[in-house]
């Protein structure tokens, strides 16, 4: 077994002293995971004390070799700033979508809802769709709900309702409060499925059971219209 699986083993079983030693040595001898690994420790102070600086100068070693994680944290850093790290929204950018080529999943949603929004970088709808669609191919459940937006709206996309419907059911299936409400809207208004106001009201009580405030407004008025009773 090599020093940063017995690392890794010790870190998951919060075994912090040994993990610490273990990532270190490695670190020392130019591991970029070892050297992310460390980092996050140092990062949120775990087994060491906190130290934030000597987290950003590991991860920069790390991401010089092109590891995913390190990129994707220093982005984290760059989009919030520090004191010795000043907030740098396009570098914050540039490092993530490096980080989603790489594959990493969460920098591709990041990176997604930049194009979509337009923060920091020129806003493009057809390079958040194809972003959002690599996240959701690896199962991120929000890159699903945000494609079946842009499929909804014609954004970045041609406008196709029945995508759209898709996209919604599958992060709908996996717990998302807000796909379950997109997914009623359908139903609702027939828009790439047959028109079902029963199965639109079921997916908005199941929308505002999970807290969706959309969803809850539109069930206490029809609560308060006498059209409900539940």
């Amino acid at each position: 077994m090599s020093n940063i699986e017995e690392a890794n083993i010790a870190y998951r079983q919060k075994d912090y002293e040994k993990a610490l030693e273990l990532y270190t040595q490695s670190a020392n001898e130019g591991d970029d995971m070892a050297q992310t690994s460390l980092a996050y420790m140092y990062q949120n102070g775990e087994g060491v004390n906190k130290d934030e600086l000597k987290a950003f100068e590991l991860y920069e070693r790390a991401a010089n070799k092109d590891n995913p994680y390190a990129l994707y944290n220093l982005s984290l850093i760059y989009r919030n700033g520090r004191d010795w790290a000043l907030q740098n929204p396009l570098k914050a950018h540039e490092l993530a979508l490096k980080a989603a080529t790489l594959g990493l999943v969460q920098a591709q949603f990041d990176v997604a809802l930049d194009f979509e929004r337009g923060l920091n970088c020129q806003q493009n709808h057809s390079e958040a769709a194809f972003w959002y669609e690599e996240a959701a191919k690896r199962g991120n459940v929000e890159a699903f709900n945000n494609l079946g937006a842009l499929y909804k709206e014609g954004l970045g996309v041609e406008q196709d309702f029945k995508k759209a419907f898709i996209c919604f059911e599958r992060a709908s299936t996996m717990g998302l409060a807000t796909a379950m409400y997109n997914l009623g809207q359908l139903y609702d208004q027939g828009l790439g499925v047959n028109e079902d106001h029963e199965k639109a009201l079921e997916y908005c009580r199941k929308a505002a059971h999970k807290g969706h405030q959309k969803a809850k407004d539109v069930i206490k008025k029809l609560q308060d219209e006498g059209k409900i009773v539940f």
